[in-house]
């Protein structure tokens, strides 16, 4: 069988009911998506299929034929570049950083269809789970990216607190 992925016609063999995921990490050797809950539920899986994002942990590999394109973080940019890339680092949206790559993809997705996206926009969007709770960070990085991507206007005041 034959996936389209990151710009590359890529062979692979699984049963048909093999999850994209499994496809995608153990036999293409692209770890960057990863298995969260495997129910479709915490997003850390998501991946573009033709544009779209898509929790790969419950699409089976036989529902996507060799003409979709497939993309996954490391197909979104070689080196980092891609906006949604450089405003999570320059705002240290990740704490652990597992989620992030499902969090990214699905960013990525919104700001393709949507450019200026309201906070009704991203909540309809960002339902991927993180489990360090930096959701405001993330709306932050998406309305910055939205506004041209100046990391000074994100407005997160971030204040140590003191010790009493």
């Amino acid at each position: 069988m034959k996936l389209h992925v990151n710009g590359q016609v890529r062979e692979f063999e699984a049963e048909e009911d093999t999850p994209l995921l499994w496809v995608i990490r153990e036999q293409l050797g692209l770890t960057g998506t990863k298995y969260g809950c495997g129910v479709a539920q915490c997003g850390a899986c998501t991946v573009h299929i033709d544009g779209e994002p898509t929790r790969s942990c419950v699409r089976p590999v036989s529902t996507v034929t060799a003409e979709q394109k497939i993309v996954t973080i490391e197909g979104l940019s070689l080196d980092g570049s891609h906006p949604v890339q450089k405003a999570w680092a320059a705002l240290d949206v990740p704490q652990c950083g597992f989620c992030q790559s499902g969090m990214i993809m699905a960013a990525a997705a919104l700001l393709k269809q949507k450019k200026n996206p309201t906070d009704a926009d991203i909540d309809a969007a960002m339902t991927n789970i993180c489990r360090c709770g930096t959701y405001n960070r993330v709306r932050k990085a998406i309305h910055v990216i939205a506004r041209g991507g100046d990391v000074k206007t994100a407005g997160l005041d971030i204040v140590e607190g003191s010790k009493a």
